[in-house]
């Protein structure tokens, strides 16, 4: 019974705010009334007609009557609108609403000053009642909040000017808060209003928005990572609720029924394995797909950027807001020794594959700053023979003829060595070992180059050896292990035990 009154509220919701669009004209303009001066407000109803309907049908209701503007940022902007700034703990104020929200209308109307758009969370459908007006151009917003109308008398602009000036405390709240009082909210025609400016239309983005393709680069030096983010998207770092919360989120412009998200998720491993996580996070999906609202299609172990990772694409059917929504996911989990990287990317079905290409942009450009360079904790690095490399093995090939061999060695490590646990263990003990002196030495080679042939010769029988995991499969933990036994053992009989039994022999 109490889902079924759910149902019937919202539905009661949606047509009540389906109406509302009857209710707006392109003559009707909002006066809102302050301490400090009034400003005027027309609408663009054609860009974003159920912001418009929105905000008219609650100005009429004497919903602002009463709030503040409770976040002033000069040269920025002046935010208003919330309910709990008439009353109560100003530690709730920029948390309050209507009681629902309005699904986001972007459009290409620039944030320049004087514009009126809508404030919102991280979720582009959560605007409500809050609303901001640019006190300087901050097209930085633009295509990422939705701007439904402006300011449009010589007052207008002066009250902004006033309100934008004065004295503000924590979180931007004004210390003076019946300065910026909104007394009074009028809906009047623009007949009624005889101090007009003469405005042309809006200053627009000329480019749409599904057209933007490129990446802009996100660094987080106190999350330790770098990574590739779609170009235009609204990149966030929410508040870290709880654990399993993501740290930071890119929401891209709605094409179909939903809006594409791309999420970070960072978790200590806590001591456990990727192997341990994948079982917990099987345990945790039972019900869902019991119940057969999610599918998986695939779950695959793979490497990337040299480190472990595991791979899930799913399906699935959620309800929201009254809404059904068939949904795509594909989630990358990649693990390091202290930590759990968790990239995930949703998207409508059908636009799944729109943006699946900047999705794979963004993970397998991440990287954590505080590593090495080029991946320098490997026992094959950069070979490229820049100065700033520090493996003593890419320093000594580089330029001759084992180069290509370096490059398949590396391949074969990211590939094969790193995907089983014994590999990686391996790994992680022998580069501990290995950059103990590996810097050192590749320094003296780059300043002797005499020294650096002698390294070369000495290192190419190992090179061969090493070569010989490219020819065989491997499918097994046992076989990684037995190949790399027996290649380690092959090693120290080339550069130990012949030399010794030589040695002997000669002094013999």
């Amino acid at each position: 019974m109490k889902k079924i009154l759910i149902i019937i509220s919202l539905s009661l919701l949606l047509i009540s705010l389906g109406n509302q669009s009857f209710a707006q004209s392109d003559d009707r303009l909002v006066i809102l009334h302050t301490n400090l001066g009034k400003i005027v407000i027309e609408f663009f109803p054609n860009d974003a007609p159920n912001h418009v309907a929105n905000f008219i049908k609650l100005s009429e209701n004497g919903f602002y009557d009463g709030t503040i503007f409770h976040r002033i940022i000069p040269g920025f902007m002046i935010q208003g609108g919330d309910p709990n700034t008439k009353v109560g703990d100003q530690s709730t104020w920029g948390t309050g609403g209507p009681g629902y929200s309005v699904n986001a209308e972007f459009n290409t109307i620039k944030h320049n000053r004087g514009i009126v758009s809508m404030a919102r969370s991280t979720d582009p459908n959560s605007a409500g009642s809050q609303f901001f007006i640019v006190h300087k151009d901050s097209n930085f917003l633009d295509e990422q909040y939705t701007a439904f109308g402006r300011i449009v008398t010589e007052e207008s602009f002066e009250t902004l000017d006033k309100i934008a000036s004065v004295e503000t405390g924590d979180k931007d709240i004004p210390v003076n808060t019946e300065q910026v009082k909104i007394t009074k909210v009028e809906v009047v025609n623009h007949s009624d209003v005889s101090d007009l400016l003469e405005l042309s239309d809006p200053e627009r983005i000329t480019t749409p928005i599904t057209s933007s393709s490129g990446s802009q680069l996100y660094e987080n030096k106190a999350l330790d990572i770098v990574f590739n983010a779609p170009e235009g998207w609204l990149l966030q770092q929410p508040e870290k609720t709880d654990e399993n919360s993501p740290d930071v989120v890119a929401v891209g412009p709605k094409v179909g029924p939903i809006n594409p998200v791309i999420s970070l998720t960072i978790t200590n491993t806590k001591g456990k394995s990727l192997d341990d996580l994948i079982q917990e996070k099987a345990e945790f999906l039972k019900n869902a797909l019991a119940s057969g609202n999610l599918e998986i299609l695939s779950q695959e172990k793979s490497t990337i950027n040299g480190k472990q990772a595991y791979v899930t694409n799913a399906r699935g059917f959620f309800q929201s807001n009254g809404g059904s929504y068939n949904v795509q996911f594909r989630e990358v989990i990649i693990a390091t020794a202290e930590k759990f990287y968790t990239f995930a990317y949703s998207n409508g079905v059908d636009n799944f594959n729109d943006q699946i290409s900047r999705f794979e942009d963004s993970v397998n450009s991440f990287k954590i700053i505080s590593e090495p360079i080029k991946e320098t904790n490997s026992i094959i690095d950069d070979f490229s023979g820049k100065e700033k490399g520090s493996c003593l093995i890419a320093t000594a090939t580089y330029g001759s003829e084992l180069a290509p061999q370096v490059q398949q060695l590396r391949e074969l490590r990211d590939n094969t060595i790193l995907t089983t646990q014994s590999g990686t263990a391996f790994m992680t003990g022998f580069n501990q070992l290995y950059y103990l002196f590996s810097p050192t030495i590749a320094d003296y080679e780059r300043e002797q180059p005499i020294f650096k042939e002698a390294i070369r010769l000495t290192l190419t029988p190992m090179l061969t050896t090493l070569s010989i995991l490219n020819y065989v499969d491997i499918d097994s933990e046992q076989e990684m292990l037995g190949y790399g036994i027996g290649i380690i053992l092959m090693n120290i009989g080339m550069y130990f035990v012949a030399p010794v039994m030589i040695i002997q022999r000669l002094r013999k």
